[in-house]
């Protein structure tokens, strides 16, 4: 289906259309041949860094009460458990133990990548002055992402697998994710104290760094948090994990301006949102929650990572003298997810 048979208006300032009518990447469009090669000349001394927290953490469910730890257990072989199992008991000649398993998890618990199915809004994409529920590029709620309840007609049951069939994971997946990555170190600057940082603050951090964002860079953002969370073991202090270290100013006018001139290509940070949640009150007649992430999903088609593990290596950048490096971060090759784990890589 076709940019002009799917809407009729786009959001202001958007990207909608501006990679092809049917467009599902986004913004991973400006990681071209020459970014991976701008990655890859950031690579001196051969070192990699694992960005990726343990995925059973943070532990509980106390940053997000609908997501849970993963649970791991045997698959089964014969009706028993499939782990430390002789493949042929009855005959001692062979000597084949085997060990298998599977996995309940909560595909954004843990480090993760939000793909462009994640986060909608209601937009009058049609102009019709009726508004849709509608996501990057105008694909639709209960035609391309589907719900197993479709809200927008009267939360009436849906007949039809749920999942994203358009936007859906499996797109970043395809696209590799290998490219030059920044990295901005706000606890250097900020320490662990609760700091909403807005364009101002963050223009101040990258001139005193001598940090420079290019079109198709990916900008990670480091903040402490993800260092905290592994400091408390798994059994996170919800009064600290909900008042601690730096987050994006979402409702800052200024700083989502820069996100869309900038070029980046994606936004990560080592915090639960990237943004600040809650966002400061909405002062205008309809808003986003969750502003920062309808500005880079919804309109730009920027992927968002989240809870990252950067400390070790923003201290290493920090010590060198630099903030660039080779990033490889493709999320689990998953049709119809809206998010993915990842374990990122940093190769510097």
């Amino acid at each position: 289906m076709g940019e002009q048979q799917r809407w009729r208006q786009r959001p202001p300032g958007s990207t909608w259309g501006d990679f092809g009518p049917d467009d599902e990447r986004g913004r991973l469009n400006l990681i071209t041949r020459e970014k991976v090669l701008q990655g890859i000349g950031e690579v001196r001394e051969g070192r990699s860094f694992c960005l990726s927290l343990p995925l059973d953490y943070p532990g509980g469910n106390v940053l997000n009460p609908r997501r849970h730890p993963p649970r791991l257990a045997p698959t089964e072989r014969g009706g028993r458990p499939n782990m430390n199992f002789p493949l042929n008991r009855e005959d001692p000649r062979y000597t084949d133990i085997v060990s298998d398993d599977q996995v309940m998890l909560t595909l954004q618990y843990s480090t993760q990548w939000d793909s462009l199915a994640h986060v909608g809004q209601m937009f009058d994409a049609d102009g019709d002055g009726v508004p849709e529920f509608v996501y990057y590029n105008g694909f639709r709620a209960g035609r391309d992402v589907i719900g197993p309840i479709d809200y927008a007609h009267g939360d009436a049951p849906v007949a039809a697998r749920s999942g994203a069939r358009r936007l859906g994971v499996e797109n970043m997946a395809e696209a590799c994710i290998q490219g030059r990555a920044v990295m901005i170190d706000l606890e250097a600057h900020f320490g662990r104290a609760r700091t909403l940082v807005g364009y101002d603050a963050l223009m101040a951090v990258m001139a005193k760094d001598r940090i420079i964002v290019e079109p198709g860079d990916m900008v990670c953002l480091h903040t402490g948090f993800a260092a905290m969370l592994l400091e408390m073991k798994g059994n996170p202090d919800p009064a600290r994990v909900h008042d601690a270290c730096a987050a994006l100013d979402g409702r800052d006018p200024k700083l989502l301006a820069w996100i869309t001139e900038s070029g980046l290509a994606a936004l990560i940070a080592d915090n639960y949102a990237v943004e600040a949640v809650p966002a400061r009150p909405c002062e205008e007649d309809h808003c986003a929650s969750l502003p920062l992430h309808a500005h880079c999903l919804f309109r730009l088609g920027v992927n968002l990572g989240e809870l990252w593990h950067l400390s070790e290596l923003a201290a290493w950048l920090r010590a060198a003298g630099r903030s660039r490096f080779l990033l490889t971060a493709p999320p689990l090759r998953l049709p119809g997810a809206v998010g993915s784990p990842v374990t990122p890589i940093a190769t510097v």
